[in-house]
């Protein structure tokens, strides 16, 4: 990745959390971290480049902690080699988010614990 500016802080996911193809059903990959505007994907195959995703995880929720899944719209804007042989890192922009999972997402994000610049 070259000379990049992110708006929004982002937090490392400290589990797997495992992201799948929202029609398809099928496991995509796992977070890297995620922002209120986007997520970096771990997965195992190179993904289309400039494609629009409909992908689901999740996170969990309020004081309970209970899991709740999140369904979001995703646009890739890059992807890479990762440094881990055979895997890739692919950043996606947050396109479409319904206002529950957008909550959800905004209070894990800014829970404490793991967030860096």
């Amino acid at each position: 990745m070259t000379d990049e500016h992110r708006r929004s802080q982002r937090k490392r996911a400290h589990h797997a959390i495992q992201v799948a193809d929202a029609i398809s059903g099928q496991q995509i990959g796992h977070i890297g971290n995620l922002s209120i505007d986007g997520m970096l994907l771990i997965s195992s195959r190179k993904l289309p480049e400039d494609a629009l995703f409909q992908f689901t995880f999740n996170l969990p929720s309020g004081a309970t902690a209970q899991m709740h899944q999140l369904e979001i719209g995703m646009h890739e804007q890059w992807c890479e080699t990762a440094s881990v042989p055979g895997q890739f890192w692919s950043g996606f922009r947050i396109i479409d988010i319904g206002p529950e999972d957008y909550s959800v997402l905004y209070d894990w994000v800014m829970s404490p614990g793991g967030q860096f610049d």
